[in-house]
């Protein structure tokens, strides 16, 4: 009798428990996502790229059967087997890559430069189907091209967030798609020694703490069932929603990131890595990259003078990227 009622407390005791656990779970879901102020220098330097001789839309399709967005650049002397992939940063689309897209074509690559899915004119603005699928699109995107050029050889470039993917892919599941590396400005996590403090950097992204940690938790149990909520907000205009992507689910934020290990990361290249920062950089710390990539091969240059989104359109930056591509 003593083992029925001692079973039964116990019972009662681990529901108890596991309600709780589902009421702070819960209330922590529940707390909103707020969006920070706009940050002016984001909106000025995204405002200073230069649109013109922009290309035009195309789409592929991605194994999801989904048609996803890109835009293609012919190289000036019309050569196909220099093939550059231009990744944009957090918030952006293809537009904002339009300056080094550009430049790359006049130095005879030719250029791709695809709105990311949940970016743009790809997919669902803000959100994912699953953690993972933006690897999936990417390979779907290079094994496209390869098969319109078979002698292509690629090259792979990321600014900001799309940076910290960058590195990502060509450091794990793309790893034999491309020869070359370029990441300019690359945000490589809250964490890393290159990214400033909220407490002393100009902000443009607000997350929401508590969602994203209930929503880790559930995942490292295996329920997925809420990943498509907002988990984190940008300083972006209130009245550009149709033109920006203001906010990431879950799933599109901790796929459009860098690797957790990011010397693990950088010590897997097995391609020539360059990284290309401004010395005034409002977001990151340009001073520490290096720190983080000691001990490998990748090089670091600092520009002189220039911020952030600077990289994008500024014709000192635009020589810097221009270079990395040539160096060997």
């Amino acid at each position: 009798m003593f083992w029925v009622v001692w079973i039964w407390y116990s019972l009662l005791w681990l529901f108890a428990v596991i309600g709780l656990c589902a009421v702070v779970l819960g209330g922590m879901l529940a707390v909103p996502v707020a969006r920070p102020l706009p940050l002016p220098s984001a909106i000025a330097g995204a405002q200073a790229v230069d649109h013109s001789g922009m290309a035009g839309i195309s789409h592929f399709q991605a194994r999801d059967g989904t048609s996803l967005a890109y835009r293609l650049y012919p190289a000036a002397n019309n050569d196909t087997r220099r093939i550059a992939v231009v990744i944009h940063g957090s918030a952006g689309h293809s537009t904002v890559v339009n300056e080094v897209a550009k430049r790359l074509a006049a130095d005879n690559y030719l250029v791709v430069a695809p709105d990311v899915r949940g970016h743009g004119e790809s997919g669902t603005r803000g959100d994912i189907g699953y953690e993972g699928q933006l690897d999936d699109d990417l390979a779907d995107l290079v094994a496209g091209l390869r098969q319109h050029y078979p002698q292509g050889r690629f090259a792979l470039f990321g600014f900001s967030s799309g940076g910290g993917f960058a590195l990502r892919v060509a450091a794990g599941k793309l790893s034999d798609d491309f020869d070359r590396l370029v990441l300019l400005s690359p945000y490589l996590g809250y964490d890393a020694p290159s990214t400033q403090s909220p407490a002393t950097s100009a902000r443009w992204a607000n997350p929401d703490i508590p969602r994203f940690i209930a929503l880790t938790l559930l995942r490292r149990i295996g329920i997925d069932c809420c990943e498509g909520l907002p988990v984190i907000a940008f300083a972006v205009p209130p009245d550009s929603d149709k033109a920006v992507t203001g906010r990431y689910s879950y799933r599109l934020l901790t796929n459009f990131e860098a690797p957790r290990d990011l010397g693990a990361a950088f010590g897997r290249l097995k391609i020539p890595t360059t990284i290309v920062v401004g010395s005034a950089d409002e977001l990151m710390v340009p001073d520490k990259y290096a720190d983080v990539v000691r001990n490998t091969a990748v090089e670091v240059k600092i520009v002189p003078g220039l911020g952030h989104m600077d990289m994008l359109h500024t014709p000192a930056a635009l020589d810097a990227v221009s270079a990395a591509f040539r160096d060997e």
